[in-house]
């Protein structure tokens, strides 16, 4: 049972980058988006800071608990990973162009939520002051 609901807990991560994927996938004809400065940035760290948090549910707790820093880090690393190889991916997509401020947005979107995950979990561990 502890596998299977291992494996659930992927999904949401699985989903979420084949959204992604998908729309990299559309070309910068069918993707007409209402320009507003800044708007495509904002969509990109939303998307990975959802992408975080969908990997961090997948990390099992007991490893999350043992080292919270490097669960940390790897997450940001790996949307860092998927970040640069989605932007590649656009380099093929007519239409579209492959930009390092898109893939800059999307750590910052990771590591904001990286961060507020590892402060809500150092306050949940701190021991509490006795009076």
């Amino acid at each position: 049972m502890k596998i299977l609901t291992r494996s659930i807990r992927i999904v949401p991560v699985l989903l979420l980058m084949g959204t992604i994927f998908f729309l990299s996938h559309q070309s910068g004809i069918k993707l007409q988006l209402l320009y507003i400065f800044g708007l495509d940035k904002l969509a990109h760290g939303v998307m990975y800071a959802a992408l975080a948090a969908t990997l961090l549910y997948a990390v099992p707790r007991k490893v999350q608990l043992l080292r919270p820093w490097r669960t940390g880090a790897l997450i940001v690393f790996f949307c860092l990973l998927y970040g640069m190889t989605d932007e590649y991916h656009q380099s093929f997509i007519p239409g579209r162009v492959p930009s390092f401020g898109d893939i800059i947005a999307d750590v910052v979107g990771a590591s904001l939520l990286v961060y507020l995950w590892l402060r809500y979990h150092s306050s949940r561990l701190a021991p509490v002051p006795s009076s």
